[in-house]
């Protein structure tokens, strides 16, 4: 299913159909703040297996985001942060932006029981964000392109959904993507951040 949700004003019922999707073990592909998304919800194992296997990866080796409304979800799956983590967050999110912290125990045991980081989204994104918030828990999600390989029908939902309708339930039209993926910032070591992909976010707001 293609189907068509605005960005200035994401309607209620649409974004419903989208969240019992998810709830029901779809898999969907979505806009952000930088490329399309390719998700599910974060506790549906089934859900998870098909976007690895989308992916062409196995879910344990997997390194997805979670996408999330704000910050309200962070204590559940990373480890407390420090005042100077948790100021840099407040600043850069939402924003195009993805921050690798030191995960919980409560990390879907789905991805590994040894799995140590969690990388965190907050995509400044209406329609995500949104999508989220109703589902009432983080989506689990991976840019629809490959890290060095970004062409157009990754920028284009109706091609997008071309490419991808066989594999997916609902490909979210939400206008054109970006072609630039997010920043990623790893901020594990909270005495020193560092820039594990440049992207999209500013440089300036990290430092």
């Amino acid at each position: 299913m293609l189907k068509r949700i605005y960005n200035d004003n994401p309607n209620e019922k649409e974004i419903n159909e989208v969240v019992n999707c998810l709830q029901n073990g779809g898999v969907i592909i979505y806009p952000t703040d930088t490329v399309y998304g390719l998700g599910c919800d974060i506790n549906n194992k089934k859900a998870l297996e098909r976007v690895a296997k989308i992916k062409g990866i196995k879910l344990k080796d997997a390194h997805f985001s979670f996408v999330c409304y704000d910050l309200s979800h962070l204590s559940e799956y990373a480890k407390q942060v420090s005042t100077h983590t948790y100021r840099l967050l407040k600043r850069i999110f939402p924003g195009p932006y993805t921050v690798i912290l030191n995960s919980t125990s409560k990390i879907p045991r789905i991805f590994s029981n040894k799995k140590k980081t969690v990388g965190i989204r907050i995509p400044n994104n209406p329609i995500a964000r949104e999508i989220v918030k109703e589902l009432g828990s983080p989506i689990v999600s991976t840019s629809i392109h490959d890290e060095d390989d970004i062409i157009e029908y990754s920028t284009d939902p109706e091609l997008i959904y071309e490419k991808y309708k066989n594999q997916v339930d609902m490909v979210i039209n939400g206008g054109y993507g970006m072609n630039v993926a997010s920043t990623i910032v790893d901020c594990t070591d909270e005495d020193e951040y560092s820039i594990v992909r440049e992207g999209r976010g500013d440089l300036d707001l990290v430092y």
